[in-house]
């Protein structure tokens, strides 16, 4: 069990739990009293579908919750067969249990005794999955960035209500009961009026790679595996380095940046898309040649209608120095990377650097306020499954921390930090609509053409 040092009160921070509209709640206890929640003596029984690294922590925490919350991992899913054979090698939590494999997700969601799904897939089949699961009744957990576009995201949202389904983004700071004490300490006017957010990730990524065409690997289903997007030629930099390729992803323009595009928009109350949005980037040093098509340099800022703040990003590569104290003072997470979100206010500023602490520094000398940190810097995934399975248990979607529209709204940004980037240009984009007024280049960017029959439904 993690440490926590603070120098605030525990009990303001359970009032906040149980009062917040930022949050769902007080959902982040693991576990709740079972008389509680509906349906806690029917044991959940969970599939995972995407057998990567990123499963690992998924693995981790849903095998500690076992026990303690009635859950269960019943299913494997992998269009990869080496990998779903050796899946106990890579997931020793696993070794023993009776678990039922499949090479294709659709049958998965078919199967009637499989209550949920927990995804670790590519970003470009995120949105499709997530459907299809909503269809066939189950309850989804997807990681970030939980679309590859904002129209698809839309969707997203429209089938988990269509469907009443419970729907969690892998935004595991929602359920850091530290970054919650922030969140409220922020509201309460402890740095004074916030004028302007920044967030950042620098990683160094270095050179990505080539694209050389070889053979399909044994097992490989690689048509599956490309699904919706374009397809391509195999190659180990298309499986391997997706991430930075515009066919499946978004790049670090919608990757780590969510993380604290979504603190910020929670910490500054904004509960819609931004209605100004610009971007530069690139690239950057031409001797950095590779076949990755996303920014390795990029900057981007946003402004919304009514609202007296400015909200910037960016996104860096190579090296770097610190800002703020990240990575020097204030380890992210591997130690290595300049990565987090500042509040600046009229009394100080704050300063979130990594997915389980916060920090305050005020007045003109920039004197140490009130903080909270975990040692370790944790990523807060067995908390934020706890909470998506207590939802799923009472039904309501307003108990997720992380709902899909939670997740949708922040991932807007950075679509949209995405198209202005594309366009070279400002771009207006209206909220409720969800469409850029009298700018048709840029609605053209809204969504993607899908391959059949991996296409996104208009009618979810």
């Amino acid at each position: 069990m993690s440490t926590h040092h603070r120098n605030t009160p525990g009990q303001n921070r359970r009032s906040f739990l149980k009062t917040s509209t930022a949050t769902a709640v007080s959902t982040i206890a693991v576990p709740v009293v079972a008389e509680n929640i509906r349906g806690a003596n029917e044991r959940i029984r969970i599939g995972l579908v995407g057998l990567g690294n990123r499963m690992r922590s998924h693995v981790a925490a849903l095998a500690e919750l076992a026990e303690p919350m009635n859950i269960e991992i019943a299913a494997l899913c992998d269009c990869d067969q080496q990998r779903l054979a050796e899946a106990e090698k890579h997931y020793p939590q696993l070794a023993g249990k009776k678990l039922l494999r499949y090479t294709e997700q659709k049958k998965l969601f078919d199967d009637k005794s499989i209550h949920a799904v927990s995804f670790s897939t590519q970003d470009h089949w995120h949105a499709l999955q997530t459907i299809w699961a909503c269809q066939a009744g189950k309850d989804v957990y997807i990681e970030k960035p939980p679309s590859h576009n904002i129209w698809e995201g839309r969707k997203m949202v429209e089938a988990a209500r269509k469907y009443g389904r419970i729907v969690q983004v892998g935004t595991q700071c929602r359920s850091s009961p530290n970054i919650i004490e922030g969140i409220r300490k922020l509201r309460e006017g402890i740095i004074g009026e916030v004028y302007m957010a920044r967030g950042m990730t620098y990683k160094i990524r270095g050179h990505l790679g080539k694209h050389k065409p070889t053979p399909v690997p044994p097992g490989l289903d690689w048509d599956a595996w490309v699904g919706p997007a374009e397809m391509v030629e195999y190659s180990a930099f298309m499986h391997r380095r997706w991430y930075w390729i515009s066919n499946f992803a978004s790049g670090d323009t919608a990757n780590q940046t969510v993380h604290q595009i979504d603190i910020i928009r929670w910490g500054l109350g904004l509960e819609t898309a931004p209605t100004k949005v610009q971007s530069m980037g690139g690239r950057f040093p031409p001797a950095a040649d590779d076949d990755a098509d996303t920014p390795n340099t990029q900057t981007f800022s946003c402004q919304w209608e009514g609202q007296n703040v400015l909200v910037t990003f960016e996104i860096r590569h190579w090296y770097t120095p610190s800002e703020a104290g990240f990575r020097d003072q204030y380890p992210f997470v591997d130690h290595s990377n300049v990565v987090g979100a500042i509040f600046f206010g009229t009394k100080g500023y704050m300063i979130f650097p990594d997915y389980s602490s916060y920090r305050t520094f005020l007045g003109p000398k920039g004197e140490p306020g009130p903080f909270a940190h975990t040692p370790g810097e944790p990523m807060m995934d067995k908390e934020h499954f706890a909470n998506w399975i207590q939802a799923m248990r009472s039904r309501k979607p307003e108990d997720l921390t992380a709902d899909i529209l939670t997740g949708h709204l922040s991932c807007t940004i950075c679509h949209l930090a995405k198209i202005a980037y594309q366009l070279g240009r400002t771009v207006q984009f209206d909220p409720k609509t969800e469409q850029f007024p009298g700018d048709p280049e840029a609605n053209a960017l809204l969504k993607r053409k899908y391959r059949p029959p991996y296409v996104v439904p208009e009618e979810v």
